[in-house]
């Protein structure tokens, strides 16, 4: 698909230089860049998403089965050594 874009003269020409140094189009540098972007924004979407769910601290059915595991496997260590 086509369409316009305003970009600074500056800017333009390191990204016309960009692509000439890697053998691509603008049209496809600019492609790589923003989908480079989506795909950052996205994983830092995602990162803030699992660092609010690990924050709001753990259910109380998840804290009986976390130390239902630590004591098996305390039992297990002494066991072996």
């Amino acid at each position: 698909m086509k369409t316009a874009i305003s970009i600074d003269d500056g800017l333009l020409q390191q990204a016309d230089e960009t692509a000439r140094l890697m053998g691509l189009s603008r049209s496809r540098l600019f492609a790589l860049a923003i989908g480079d972007f989506l795909e950052r924004r996205r994983r830092e979407h995602m990162l803030l998403r699992l660092n609010e769910v690990y924050t709001s601290g753990m259910e109380p059915e998840e804290k009986r089965l976390l130390k239902g595991i630590k004591a098996k496997v305390r039992r297990t260590v002494k066991e072996r050594w």
